[in-house]
Parts: C-alpha cells; structure tokens; sequence
C-alpha cells in the first residue's frame, strides 16, 4: 500500500494538469529504508511528449546524487498519461528500473486536465516485469499510525 500525504498527493495532480497535453513527470523522494514520500520533484519531460515520458539525463543525474547526499531515495516515481488509463504501458514497464519504488500514473484524459474533474490516480509496484496495483491511502499528514509498515 502507498500512503502519501495530500499536499504531495494534490501536487502530482496539479503538475499533471498544469503539462497537460504534454505527460508530467516527477520523483517524490523520503528518508532511505522509510518508504515515506516526502519531498516532490516535479522534473521535465524531456520528450515534451503527450505520450511519452524521458527524464533529461543530467537532472536525473544531479537528482540522484542530490538524494545520496540527503540519505533519501525515490519513494515515488510518477508521470501522467493524458490520453489512456492510468496503467502501466509495455513501455513504463521495461523502464521501471526502481523496485522499491512505487509508480503512480495519473490520467489526464477525457477532461481531467481541468481543475474540478476527476483524475484517475492509480499506484503500481512493477518488478521484474511484473506490474501489481496497490492500494492508495491519503492522510491529510503524516503521524506514527500513518507510517508504513
């Protein structure tokens, strides 16, 4: 199960809609071993694509130091589709390279760009290939019951 706070959970959608039509991407690191997502990254889709996603290799590269030096690593990795579901594509698939991490996917489609609409919100363990949903529990903050376990 993912349990993420609403700030974070309302800033994925929000950086979704606001790159919409284009797919939004981002990383929300925690504390290494905490499977805690605290700190949101939006990153640029470098592909500038509606239906694809590529983080620009140097920013992905200072991100992944920045996080080494920090103790973190990343809890969540997420990006949006903005004409399908929010399901992993064959492609999201063969680049989930993060095991522990968990991929959130929202969908920008059908009107769910604009403020108001509903977004599909979805979170995915992929490993190996392998793709299982989990659950999403939204607490307003953080607290010692609201921490994975």
């Amino acid at each position: 199960m993912l349990t993420i706070d609403r700030a974070t959970y309302d800033a994925i959608i929000a950086h979704a809609r606001r790159d919409h039509p284009d797919e939004a991407c981002g990383v929300i690191a925690g504390p290494a071993g905490s499977d805690r997502p605290t700190r949101f990254i939006p990153m640029l889709n470098a592909a500038m694509s509606p239906t694809f996603y590529e983080f620009d290799s140097g920013d992905l590269l200072r991100l992944y130091r920045e996080m080494d030096d920090n103790d973190e690593e990343p809890v969540i990795i997420y990006h949006s589709h903005t004409a399908t579901e929010a399901y992993p594509s064959r492609t999201d698939i063969n680049l989930a390279g993060e095991p522990g991490a968990h991929y959130v996917l929202v969908s920008t489609r059908d009107g769910a760009d604009a403020d108001g609409t509903p977004i599909d919100f979805r979170s995915y363990r992929i490993v190996d290939g392998e793709v299982t949903e989990e659950e999403v529990r939204v607490v307003e903050r953080y607290t010692d019951s609201s921490i994975p376990e």
